[in-house]
């Protein structure tokens, strides 16, 4: 409690570790499997592998830091405080880019499944193995510096606005993609419904379950993602309100 309304809620730094290792884990076996398997050498799953490798490199930054902090807590690691600021700033930057990278390739995801569905006959040509590749190392060098931009002038509200801004424009960008493509899929439903002189229940079957589908992928984006954001959008809108400040302590 840290005021008479304020409730600072406190998390274990175990379960915060614990669920960084897990993480970890899964994004390391999601890289190992597309990469061991040739059959999964396509654009679209080296597209997943590097966002895969994107939250990897986000549970590694929050693991390492988190252990840092326990060490530094519990006596057993002692180092000089610029030492600790450094190390500070490449674990911000790490995560920082990971971030970066992450929305991108989820936004390139989307745009993938986009092509494969309205440019079917010619998705081969137009998204190729080359052109897979060019797009993945213009946006890890992209994130690498866009990340190192905005982890050294953080305290601009500018970069904060850009942040929160990219975060908008990918979600916006996936939502508009996949509900045309659920659309079109809806369409298709109906057209394949009247050739078989089926009934329309099959159509609104199908088409509920693409909207759960649709509405459980953004959800799981949103959540994700969402309270990170949340909080930069409140440092810009108002760093000096008391609900604010509360809701900054339990960030912290």
């Amino acid at each position: 409690q840290t005021g008479p309304w304020c409730l600072q809620v406190s998390i274990p730094d175990g379960l915060f570790l614990s669920l960084g290792l897990v993480s970890l884990v899964e994004n390391v076996l999601v890289v190992i499997a597309i990469t061991k398997n040739r059959n999964l050498h396509s654009p679209m799953y080296c597209f997943i592998c590097c966002l895969a490798l994107s939250d990897l490199m986000v549970s590694l930054s929050f693991v390492l830091e988190t252990t840092i902090i326990l060490l530094l807590e519990a006596g057993a690691l002692v180092t000089r405080a610029a030492l600790v600021q450094q190390l500070d700033n490449v674990i911000d930057v790490l995560i920082c880019g990971s971030m970066v990278s992450s929305l991108c390739f989820l936004g390139v995801i989307a745009i993938d499944r986009y092509i494969s569905i309205f440019y079917a006959l010619r998705y081969h040509s137009i998204v190729t193995l080359p052109r897979a590749r060019r797009a993945i190392v213009g946006i890890w060098v992209a994130s690498i510096f866009f990340s190192t931009l905005f982890i050294t002038y953080y305290t601009h509200t500018a970069v904060l606005i850009c942040l929160v801004t990219f975060f908008l424009a990918m979600l916006a960008l996936m939502a508009i993609l996949y509900v045309h493509m659920l659309t079109r899929a809806c369409q298709h439903a109906q057209g394949i419904a009247q050739l078989h002189k089926r009934q329309g229940s099959t159509r609104q079957g199908f088409c509920l379950k693409g909207a759960a589908t649709l509405t459980i992928l953004l959800g799981i984006f949103f959540l994700c993602w969402g309270p990170f954001f949340l909080h930069l959008t409140l440092i810009v809108l108002c760093p000096q309100h008391p609900t604010c400040s509360c809701i900054f302590k339990n960030f912290n």
